[in-house]
């Protein structure tokens, strides 16, 4: 919920809000076009209300809602599907034509409660201001469905469901560690879920290791089985090998929250560069960065980053509506990132990143 500055007598009033993040890329005749999405919408629709809550959601400090809180809380009467209608047909409407494929990754979708209350006009109570015309004389905020909010926060012990050690983690960290028994866990919907980890060892000093998803998938509709194929979808400059055919591929994702484009440049390099080497099955001893980005978002910007390599895009885009790509495992794999000054780097798959956009990209 926003915060307010209204007087203490004022009774305030909740308007939910629904608010939409990510990332939104699409592939079109010119290339891969992409954004940044962050907008909001009303959850109850009313004319006496503003309609969305413009960049309050971005510059606001907001606070989880608990049952302790005071005021008179409306219900939602838009649903989440009509929500997400609402954010695909805003920008489906600004792409040119043929859209061969379109997606959101990373997206969350929330609420938010702005406070209000009422004189003879609808107050906005963050900057005590009208944001309606005169009410009617028969407005009642108390007929609108509403009421105080009943849910809480539920936790889950942050305990190693193996070993029974304390996890380690960052604040926005979907995967924690656990140092005792070398083991990541991953939340479920009830308990913690174990992720097959390892890492690529790197020799030197002010190591950082970056955390990715190394997907294995069948992909239909396209030639794409071997590192044979690959080779030739993305017309690489290189003389295919006959032992090639018998080498398998991996989608490789970004398991951390980036741009838009940083994201695609690093599962298109990574892929193309197919990383093979001695992993390691336990954590490096360096700074390890946090995974954010979950496993089902990597899954669904498969298809994604097999568009940004693939060549010649005039001819092989129009493929993509009838590509297939259906994972049937994974390995969450770290690699080994040397820090500058100002960024970290990866000269081998010829990777970098400026760190104040990482630490910036922690919060799309």
């Amino acid at each position: 919920m926003l915060p307010h500055s209204a007087k203490i007598d004022k009774e305030l009033l909740f308007l939910p809000y629904w608010r939409f993040k990510g990332m939104f890329f699409s592939c079109v005749s010119n290339g891969i076009n992409h954004r940044i999405v962050d907008v909001s919408y009303q959850a109850v629709q009313s004319e006496y209300f503003p309609i969305s809550l413009g960049l309050r959601s971005q510059t606001q400090k907001l606070r989880f809602l608990t049952p302790d809180m005071e005021g008179y809380f409306l219900d939602t009467s838009l649903p989440h599907q009509k929500m997400m209608q609402i954010v695909e047909e805003r920008y489906d409407a600004s792409l040119p034509k043929p859209i061969y494929h379109w997606d959101f990754i990373g997206e969350t979708l929330s609420q938010i409660y702005s406070p209000f209350y009422v004189d003879d006009k609808v107050y906005d109570a963050v900057l005590n201001r009208p944001v309606s015309p005169s009410l009617p004389g028969d407005f009642q905020t108390k007929t609108l469905p509403g009421g105080h909010p009943q849910w809480r926060l539920r936790f889950v012990p942050a305990l190693c469901p193996n070993c029974g050690w304390d996890l380690k983690g960052q604040r926005d960290s979907l995967a924690l560690n656990c140092n005792n028994c070398n083991s990541v866990w991953y939340p479920g919907k009830e308990k913690l879920k174990k992720l097959n980890f390892a890492y690529l060892p790197e020799e030197g000093d002010n190591i950082t290791y970056l955390p990715f998803y190394r997907i294995g998938a069948d992909v239909s509709g396209l030639e794409l089985n071997c590192y044979a194929d690959l080779v030739k979808v993305a017309n690489l400059p290189k003389v295919v090998q006959k032992d090639w055919e018998d080498r398998p591929i991996h989608f490789w994702s970004p398991a951390f929250k980036v741009r838009p484009d940083d994201f695609l440049r690093f599962a298109r390099n990574l892929t193309l560069s197919q990383p093979d080497g001695k992993w390691e099955h336990e954590f490096p001893k360096a700074q390890i960065y946090p995974v954010t980005m979950p496993l089902t978002e990597a899954i669904e910007s498969l298809k994604l980053s097999l568009a940004s390599f693939m060549k010649p895009q005039r001819i092989l885009f129009p493929k993509l509506q009838e590509t297939e790509i259906k994972p049937k495992n994974f390995l969450l794999l770290f690699i080994p990132f040397h820090e500058r000054a100002h960024e970290l780097t990866q000269p081998a798959f010829q990777l970098n990143i400026n760190k104040n956009l990482l630490r910036y990209a922690r919060h799309l």
